[in-house]
């Protein structure tokens, strides 16, 4: 389980370090992808094979389910960590999400996310001044 918020850089070989208590699970390969709000998500691989297989299984006859799909299957790359816990980002990957020196990783159970720190403090701002209207609205999924 990935939990926290971490503060990294990404260096100038586009390579970012992973957190130490993630590196463990998520092992010598991960899959790194277009998030939502322009984030990146990074999944351990039997988490990423898991979402593969239901984005998979949309009907390619609806537009919105192709348009997931496309962003969520076609962005990925699979990355490997070196010795050091590093990953090396991909230019399609870092301009998507706006990635700049300073970067917040965070973990959400089953995946990792990576955003710019300023869009982070941003977003995170915003919801954190939400979060009982966003409590109350989610009461209805069992939350």
């Amino acid at each position: 389980m990935f939990l926290g918020e971490y503060s990294y850089n990404i260096d100038e070989k586009k390579r970012l370090a992973v957190p130490t208590k993630f590196r463990q699970k998520l092992g010598k390969k991960a899959v790194i992808t277009r998030g939502l709000d322009n984030c990146l998500f990074l999944y351990p691989i039997k988490e990423w094979e898991k979402l593969a297989e239901k984005l998979s299984q949309l009907p390619i006859s609806q537009a919105d389910a192709r348009g997931f799909s496309r962003i969520m299957l076609a962005g990925a790359m699979e990355v490997d960590l070196d010795a050091l816990g590093r990953i090396l980002v991909p230019d399609y990957l870092k301009q998507y999400a706006s990635l700049n020196k300073k970067v917040i990783i965070a973990g959400l159970y089953n995946r990792v996310e990576i955003w710019d720190e300023d869009k982070w403090n941003t977003y995170k701002q915003q919801i954190e001044g939400e979060a009982g209207d966003i409590a109350e609205r989610l009461k209805d999924l069992g939350v």
